[in-house]
């Protein structure tokens, strides 16, 4: 059976998408733990980060830095704090997560955000990005 996000991959389900590779996407997550939390993908579903092949693992952290850099210019966040746990969903990725402090960095305080702030998160990292690569 397909994971949610094979199915966001496959366009069987929609999502606030950041940027695409040919291996990896990016996408906003559901459940915004700070407004610009993203989850990084590979498109090929595996469950653990240590089994995913090198190709796709370098590309979904090269694919988390250059978005990092974005998130934190958009949001204004002291840091970008970065996990793996994949106990939600089976199917590697990593969360993005827009941070102040420490105290912040709890799945706990994840929550729906209107589609217009996802939207508008969303818009101004894309325009970030761009931004960057033309730099």
């Amino acid at each position: 059976m397909s994971s949610i996000f094979t199915k966001i991959i496959q366009g069987e389900l929609p999502c606030y998408k950041i940027l695409e590779t040919e291996l990896s996407i990016a996408f906003l997550a559901l459940d915004q733990i700070n407004l610009g939390h993203v989850l990084v993908v590979p498109k090929k579903e595996v469950d653990h980060f240590f089994e995913v092949e090198d190709p796709y693992y370098e590309d979904i952290f090269d694919l988390s830095k250059v978005i990092s850099t974005a998130i934190k210019e958009v949001t204004g966040c002291k840091r970008v704090g970065m996990a793996i746990q994949g106990f939600e969903v089976n199917h590697c990725h990593i969360h993005l997560i827009p941070l102040n402090s420490p105290a912040e960095f709890s799945f706990s305080l994840g929550k729906k955000r209107s589609d217009e702030e996802m939207r508008d998160v969303q818009e101004k990292i894309i325009d970030t990005l761009l931004k960057l690569e033309t730099a």
